[in-house]
């Protein structure tokens, strides 16, 4: 599909995602659909937030209840992936399933995680002479080592991303370092989960991406442009840690959220961590939390609010429902109304990672009007040690 020169957004990243995702070739998405559709059970990899972009979208399928019996969804972290690597769990796959597709994520195509996992699943196939393996991989390198073994066994689906652009400080322009990608390949991930529930074809994919943008522009901007992000953005330029807490899919959201805003707040000698993390303090009055729940019920996370307004924090929450306990309990709130059936998949968590994704670009263009210009490089380096 063509570019579509309108914009949706006031933020120049989103229109860059937007038209990268359209241009997606139709005969690289079509196998890759097909595969999953047919697979019983999806393993998921990659690294950082490609992977948890991915996460989320299948963790839909996990947690739907209609159309979805046959199909498991894991990842090698999980407790009871039958094995300590990709090649020792094939053969347990392999028994349990009648068709397992190995399902990647990676902009670059170089992160070490889902190429050791190609490269187990290639020799088991190999060894075993096995039918029931296939594999998928979204990239923007396509010619990357990992695009190549996936070519042997499976499909490639090349989505671009940021590209070769020079160090800026336009940041609403360009994003920041993978925002492009991650993005646009948990909205498009997203879209085919959805297309599968509903039993679209493939070309159906491109009009609920057109469709769900055209939602998604002025739903960042109306919020970017609210009194609640001036407030969200006037407490992160001081000298507070910040928590992001969710469960299931909101807790791959907001590890995506976690990431970029760390590489803000580092470098202003703050620390960013994700409820009942493994290094996670306890909060310090004035420090801020952001929820993440649909319902805005959810016992633990009204629980970390409650934990964290009695400790003098400001909590600030984004709910797809009005007037939940979240919703109302919350200092700063911003809701993403969504009516959907219980057991089918939800676009919620998918728009609340874009609303959020303007944060550390607004952090970063407020601490430029104070005088703190922070160069790329130096985010380059945070995310160079941290993923």
């Amino acid at each position: 599909m063509g570019r579509i020169n309108t914009k949706i957004s006031n933020l120049g990243y989103v229109n860059r995602i937007r038209d990268h995702l359209l241009k997606v070739r139709r005969n690289k998405l079509l196998p890759l659909y097909e595969d999953l559709k047919s697979a019983n059970c999806v393993v998921c990899g990659g690294s950082g937030r490609s992977l948890f972009s991915l996460n989320a979208a299948m963790n839909q399928i996990a947690m739907s209840h209609i159309g979805w019996r046959t199909k498991v969804i894991l990842t090698p972290d999980d407790p009871g992936f039958p094995g300590k690597n990709m090649y020792d769990a094939a053969a347990e796959l392999e028994r349990r399933y009648k068709k397992i597709l190995l399902l990647m994520c990676s902009g670059s195509g170089l992160s070490e995680d889902p190429l050791t996992m190609a490269q187990d699943l290639t020799k088991y196939i190999e060894d075993k002479k096995t039918s029931k393996f296939s594999m998928g991989l979204v990239t923007s390198n396509s010619n990357s080592a990992l695009a190549q073994i996936v070519r042997k066994n499976g499909h490639v689906v090349e989505l671009k991303g940021r590209g070769k652009s020079k160090p800026s400080f336009e940041y609403s322009e360009r994003g920041i370092m993978g925002d492009i990608f991650e993005l646009g390949s948990l909205l498009l991930l997203s879209m085919m989960t959805e297309g599968i529930f509903r039993n679209l074809h493939v070309d159906d994919i491109y009009r609920l991406c057109e469709e769900e943008f055209a939602i998604l522009g002025p739903m960042i901007d109306s919020n970017v442009e609210s009194e609640t992000y001036t407030r969200l953005i006037d407490i992160l330029e001081t000298r507070t840690n910040v928590f992001l807490g969710g469960k299931g899919t909101a807790n791959e959201i907001v590890k995506m959220a976690a990431i970029r805003l760390f590489h803000i707040k580092g470098f202003l000698g703050d620390n960013v961590y994700t409820a009942r993390g493994v290094n996670t303090p306890h909060p310090r009055a004035g420090d801020l939390e952001i929820l993440l729940s649909y319902s805005g019920e959810s016992k633990q996370v009204i629980s970390w609010c409650n934990i964290f307004q009695k400790l003098r924090g400001t909590v600030f929450s984004i709910t797809g429902t009005k007037d939940s306990t979240l919703a109302n309990k919350s200092d700063l709130q911003i809701t993403l109304e969504e009516v959907t059936k219980p057991g089918q998949p939800r676009r919620f968590y998918m728009r609340a990672a874009y609303v959020l994704s303007p944060l550390p670009v607004k952090l970063a263009e407020r601490l430029s009007e104070r005088g703190l210009k922070l160069p790329e490089y130096v985010i380059s380096w945070y995310h160079s040690v941290t993923q």
